[in-house]
Formats: structure tokens, sequence, C-alpha cells
């Protein structure tokens, strides 16, 4: 059987793909017809998004939330703001086995095979693949192809895990990243992050936004996003990276809200290996690494 291929269009996403996301967590609701998830197994579904407009406007703005420079070219992380309409899309589609709130965003993986200019128009599709037993549960990976002109520019692997019964012994662990020591950057994160990333990236994830929505969710306060956590990591060592590479990173212990964090980097002749940690314990919440390509 072929694959299904969806088409969104408009800007997608925003709080209403939200809103869907959250029905299938509500008591009563969640056993509604076209609520109720009954599937076990992934989708065979592709959704897509065609020809979206590289707009100056929105990509200074996400620029000025995760500290890029302004230039002519995106940012390396910058087309998940394309692609992750069409995760929602696919994660809140009735077919799909699992809520997509409470599932959590383990890795994740960019390779971008070259710079983007704004003003260029381009074109994505997601689809979820790969489920298996990971030792917390089960993983899926959402992967995302990005064309420009014809040619693909830029991909990207999610990884993200559904907690319950796992497999301790033969179940997937995650990508072993090196630990990186301490570094001499401190940020510090303003209560009202999660929200100004929100604005920009359409991911009004409750447990991002305020203390209140969060503890209805189990977290003692709201927490920063992973992907402007890696998006920050990759504005620190922007000029050390060639136009093709590819970023890849472990999510590990959130960030509260308002908190501190540190940045360190080292760089071999592999590319830049980096970490955000807990500045008091260095725990990390965030450990990644680049590649040329």
């Amino acid at each position: 059987m072929a694959t299904e291929v969806r088409h969104l269009s408009g800007s997608a996403g925003g709080v209403g793909s939200m809103l869907r996301a959250a029905l299938p967590t509500l008591p009563v609701v969640n056993q509604l017809p076209g609520v109720k998830k009954t599937s076990r197994e992934l989708p065979d579904l592709a959704v897509r998004r065609d020809d979206v407009l590289i707009e100056r406007d929105h990509v200074s703005a996400y620029a000025a939330v995760c500290g890029f420079p302004v230039k002519d070219t995106v940012p390396v992380p910058y087309l998940h703001m394309v692609a992750f309409p069409l995760h929602m899309a696919i994660m809140t589609d009735q077919a799909f086995p699992f809520p997509a709130i409470g599932t959590v965003h383990l890795e994740n993986r960019i390779a971008q095979l070259r710079a983007v200019r704004i003003g260029e128009t381009v074109s994505a599709t997601a689809k979820a693949e790969n489920l298996r037993a990971h030792s917390k549960g089960r993983v899926f990976d959402m992967s995302v192809t990005v064309e420009a002109d014809g040619e693909t520019v830029w991909e990207s692997t999610s990884t993200y895990l559904r907690i319950g019964k796992g497999d301790k012994e033969n179940g997937e662990k995650g990508t072993e990243f090196s630990p990186v020591e301490h570094g001499a950057a401190t940020w510090r994160l303003g209560s009202d992050l999660g929200r100004r990333y929100a604005a920009v990236s359409g991911d009004s994830n409750p447990i991002h936004l305020h203390p209140l929505t969060a503890k209805a969710f189990g977290f003692p306060r709201h927490i920063a996003h992973g992907m402007w956590t890696k998006a920050r990591a990759i504005a620190a060592i922007e000029n050390r990276l060639p136009d093709a590479v590819q970023v890849e990173v472990g999510f590990k212990k959130p960030i509260f809200l308002p908190g501190t964090v540190q940045f360190g980097s080292r760089q071999d002749v592999n590319g830049v290996e980096f970490a955000v940690t807990n500045p008091k314990s260095g725990a990390p919440h965030l450990l990644g690494r680049t590649t040329a390509l």
C-alpha cells in the first residue's frame, strides 16, 4: 500500500494544533470517538507543506530569541520552524498511537546540506517511522526533508519517547555523547522565555508557558523548549560551523524557568562538542556535537 501524502496549507500549527494535542490527555474526553487513541502502530502517513516563503521578519524574530546574528541566510536550526507543524499534524492524527503532549523529545539531528537564503521558497515533508523498544518505553523518529528548487537542502530526525513499559535489557538506550566541562558562558533565562519562543515557533505546549499550566502536566515550574536550547547552543558556536554541517544533540534534564545554565564547548578535527549544564551540579541539560558534511 502506498504511503498517504497529506498537504498542509497556510501557516499551520499554532494554538489550535496544541488544543488538538491536549484532547487525548483529558479524562473522559480521551474516550470519545475521534479522540481516543486505539492504534498500536505508526500510520503510513507523510505530511507536506509546499512553497513556504522564508521571510526576513520571521527569521529576524527567531534570531533575536535564540541569539543568532542577523544575516542573509537562515540559522542552521531555523527550518525546524517549517517542520514543526508537520510533526504536530502527524501526532494529532487520529491514527497516531500516542498523545502528542506527554511525548518526550529525546534527541534531534539536523543536517544542513547548504545555506538557505532569506527569500527562498521551500517545501517540507515529514513522516513518523521506526517505532521500537526503548529501556523506558517506546521510541520513534520524526523524519523531515526540506527541498528548495528541487534539491534537498535540510534534513532532520527527531527521536521521541513515549514512557511506558520498557525493555531494560534489549531496548534502545539512546545515543552516547561525550561530556563537556563547565564553560565560561553563563546564560540567565527569564520566566518569559518559553512564551517568547512559542511566539516564533508555534510550539505552545503548556509545559513551556506558565508555572500553572506546567503544574497541570506534572512539572513544578515551566521549562525551556528543547529546540530553543539547541538553537541557543548552535548560536554560541555559529561562527565556527561550515555551511554544510550536521548538528546532533541529546536532551537530558529539563531547564526550569527562570533559571541559569552554563555553556561549554571544545573543538577537534571532527567538529565541535558542546554542552549546556547546571552551573551548580554540572548535570547536563543538553549534550551535542557537530560534523562537517
